[in-house]
């Protein structure tokens, strides 16, 4: 299912910096306050908020060399160990990635591991 958001990147020196703002017109009520919390909570490495409830997508992962990848429309990326979160726990049990369409490139701003504590 496609969960409708609009996040706006700014590029800034090498490294993104963004603010988010996600559209939530009743069709996540079905989430528990606590996962809502938690979704609205992650913040990356660099500072920036990884968005918002319907900006994550849970995922598959795997680890190639030390390394993250995950599917993101039917393609495996590497993340990018800025964008990895291990110290924010995962309440949901499967690993959730954030993740923008910036100039025809998917950005993955945001991976939390299924095990991260």
């Amino acid at each position: 299912m496609r969960r409708l958001a609009l996040c706006v990147w700014l590029s800034a020196t090498t490294a993104l910096a963004g603010a988010a703002f996600a559209f939530d017109n009743g069709q996540y009520d079905h989430v528990p306050p606590d996962i809502r919390a938690w979704f609205k909570s992650v913040i990356a490495p660099n500072g920036v908020p990884c968005c918002d409830v319907s900006d994550g997508h849970r995922t598959e992962y795997d680890v190639r060399r030390g390394s993250y990848w995950v599917p993101i429309e039917g393609q495996w990326m590497e993340v990018p160990e800025r964008a990895i979160i291990r110290d924010r726990g995962n309440p949901v049990g499967q690993a959730v990635v954030w993740y923008v369409h910036h100039r025809g490139a998917i950005i993955i701003s945001c991976f939390v591991p299924a095990d991260a504590v």
